[in-house]
């Protein structure tokens, strides 16, 4: 499963639903509702600490997750996600799983190097180092060949950021790729997100890193002609060194790589674009992100990113109709006596888009739903740097039927362990969510067998509470 998103809003209200309070207990019942098809359980709201002036917040839509069946004989479970978003069929000897952060980079290089018609790169944010150095380095290396070539090179180099990240400090992602806008302002396009959540009195107040608690662009994608690697890493040294994440290297695949083009260009085109002079602007007849009308331009961006969506999934529902989903699949044969040389299909790829702002939850709605229909005796592996479950998450893990196991990253290896001032606090305060979640998680099992009342457990300190009452707002849906 390929998942891209972009940064949901921050609404301070939710941002302080983590200090102790009492259990999701019906997370119990929201299961046995949702089987039956009746209204889950909402989840439950603690007491508000305010970090910093609270703002008024729109009220959050309701999702209502598709019913999961089980399909016919033939078909594999997982359709029915085919009519929220396109349904990629590739086979698995064009997809490879990366083991290493060194691996990672090096690929990322002699992709760039060989690449001929486009390079599309979404990243939170450009890291200032000599390997991100190195990286642009490539990136100018091979505009430059396109260039002198004896044909005219329709090369063209994109790259989607964050805004505030992009932006911090004197030397950021900004001034790291205004050379290459300098040089080539013909083939190389640069992108900066800005959450509409950010504007007005708000943004003037809030400084530098707080300012990206409001919402971030946080799709993790580089593309190279018609091979994508999809991961969680930036663009960043520690990504390219020694901080593990996923990568999923897929080889020559059109289809996905003509959709993840598609799908950054749209949220390009809805961002700042940025000029070789360090300015930025709109793209013509776009609304501005932060000084325009904030409805318009919500409303604006989930046009232009759902045509991309759907027009992609009319697109490969056709094809599989033709193919993949047809009485008898094509056998390896076949589709070479067709003239077909890419071998059949046999592993399923679901791009699942989170952009909140722009009332788009396809990741929200399907993540709920695999969990809800979780069978009993499944196994479900959770795996993240931050463990930071929203509490309607929370609840269906602590009401489940299923196994799970949860791998999380350790404190020291937080960018934030060790930092002066109340961002030196945020690992802690990562850990205090977790032990909250393993203590809820005993309480629930507890409760059910009836053994112990809540009341037998134990609290944090005095001091891991002031720490945390001050960094937890921050963390929530901080990435």
């Amino acid at each position: 499963m390929a998942a891209a998103a972009a940064a949901g809003p921050v609404f301070w209200r939710r941002l302080l639903g983590l200090l102790p309070g009492r259990p999701g207990l019906a997370a119990l019942l929201g299961r046995l509702s949702d089987r039956l098809g009746r209204n889950r359980d909402r989840r439950r709201r603690r007491s508000p600490w305010l970090l910093l002036a609270p703002l008024l917040s729109p009220a959050v839509p309701q999702v209502t997750s598709p019913p999961c069946c089980l399909c016919p004989e033939g078909v594999h479970r997982f359709q029915w996600i085919r009519n929220l978003v396109p349904e990629f069929g590739v086979s698995s000897s064009h997809v490879s799983v990366l083991s290493s952060p060194t691996e990672f980079f090096e690929l990322m290089k002699g992709q760039i190097k060989a690449a001929r018609r486009r390079v599309v790169m979404a990243s939170l944010y450009l890291g200032t180092g000599p390997l991100e150095q190195e990286l642009v380095d490539c990136l100018e290396s091979t505009l430059e060949k396109s260039l002198q070539a004896k044909f005219p090179s329709d090369l063209k180099v994109s790259i989607l950021l964050d805004f505030t990240r992009g932006s911090r400090g004197r030397k950021n992602s900004r001034t790291m790729l205004l050379p290459l806008l300098q040089r080539f302002p013909e083939q190389v396009r640069v992108s900066l997100f800005h959450t509409p959540n950010l504007r007005g009195l708000l943004r003037l107040l809030i400084p530098e890193r707080f300012n990206e608690t409001i919402g971030l662009q946080h799709i993790k994608v580089y593309l190279f002609d018609n091979s994508v690697i999809l991961s969680g890493a930036n663009l960043s040294d520690s990504y390219f060194t020694n901080r593990q994440d996923r990568y999923v290297f897929l080889q020559d695949c059109p289809e996905i790589a003509d959709f993840f083009t598609e799908l950054v260009d749209a949220v390009g085109d809805v961002s700042l674009q940025l000029q070789g002079d360090d300015t930025v602007q709109v793209v013509e007849g776009m609304v501005h992100p932060y000084r325009g009308d904030r409805a318009a331009y919500c409303k604006a961006a989930n046009k232009r990113v759902m045509d991309v969506i759907n027009s992609a999934r009319t697109r490969q529902q056709m094809l599989h109709t033709q193919t993949f989903h047809s009485d008898s699949l094509l056998t390896h044969e076949d589709a070479a006596a067709a003239g077909d040389r890419r071998p059949a299909p046999d592993t399923w790829i679901y791009p699942l888009i989170q952009m909140k702002p722009f009332e788009i939850q396809i990741d929200e709605i399907v993540t709920e739903t695999l969990l809800t229909e979780a069978e009993r005796g499944a196994k479900v592996y959770l795996t993240t740097g931050y463990f930071n479950l929203t509490q309607a998450y929370m609840d269906l893990v602590l009401g489940t039927r299923a196994e799970y196991q949860i791998l999380l990253a350790s404190p020291e290896v937080n960018g934030f362990f060790g930092a002066k001032g109340v961002a030196g606090a945020i690992p802690a305060a990562y850990v205090h969510i977790e032990q909250q979640f393993f203590s809820e998680e005993q309480e629930q099992l507890y409760l059910r067998s009836g053994v112990v009342s809540s009341a037998t457990f134990e609290q944090p300190s005095r001091q891991v509470k002031l720490w945390v009452k001050m960094v937890t707002p921050l963390i929530k849906n901080f990435f």
